[in-house]
């Protein structure tokens, strides 16, 4: 009965990690379009400091950069089934029957480097300067962040490549426990029906005798 509720709760830590695992790969597809947005936000801040163009050139660039700077604060703002996918605080994710905890490390794109980033403007050669050097912050610490999603995404595949073996073995030990020994179990029903049979024709014999004993005084 243990090994059947630890089965169980296996089943369950499977089930959390595979929600997780889910979760992770959200957070990591979000990423990917963030990384494209700052990308392009990086070269506007580069065009946006050619000596050929003008302020009125600039602030048509800037309306494409704060647009794309919308974009990833929108993004920041993304959930997974009500919970957020991008915040400081990190994540207690259950990982045995036992429900230890693995603490998978949050990413915050709403603050820090990002929202220093996004702050800034292309209107200026000035701000020009300033913002590139802001969003080019942000990407170093968006690899960073990338980094920490795919190191948790293969800590859950691992562990969730554990469970199925622990599962396995347990399952295993259950059934030399639990299940019938059908080669005993065979050997012992032909044993008995051998012994039926034999009684049966014991007493067929036995129930012959007297009626010939009759048929020879009649």
């Amino acid at each position: 009965m243990r090994f059947d509720a630890q089965i169980n709760r296996i089943n369950a830590a499977t089930n959390n990690i595979g929600n997780t695992v889910s979760f992770t790969q959200t957070q990591d597809g979000f990423l990917k379009k963030t990384q494209k947005a700052l990308d392009r936000m990086s070269e506007l801040s580069v065009l946006a400091q050619d000596i050929t163009k003008t302020d009125s050139d600039r602030a048509l660039y800037n309306k494409e950069f704060q647009e794309l700077g919308s974009y990833v604060t929108d993004i920041a703002t993304k959930d997974f089934n009500g919970v957020s996918l991008f915040t400081a605080a990190a994540n207690d994710v259950t990982i045995d029957s036992d429900a230890k905890k693995y603490s998978m490390t949050g990413v915050n794109l709403g603050g820090g480097t990002y929202a220093a980033a996004i702050a800034t403007a292309v209107a200026t050669t000035t701000g020009a300067v300033a913002a590139l050097t802001a969003v080019k912050a942000a990407i170093v610490t968006l690899t960073s962040d990338r980094a920490q999603v795919g190191a948790n995404l293969t800590r859950l595949n691992m562990t969730n490549e554990q469970l199925a073996v622990q599962k396995t073995n347990l399952a295993s030990a259950n059934s030399r426990i639990k299940d019938v020994d059908v080669a005993a179990e065979s050997t012992e029903y032909a044993r008995y029906n051998i012994l039926v049979q034999s009684g049966t024709a014991m007493l067929a014999q036995a129930n012959q005798q007297p009626q010939a004993a009759l048929r020879l005084l009649g």
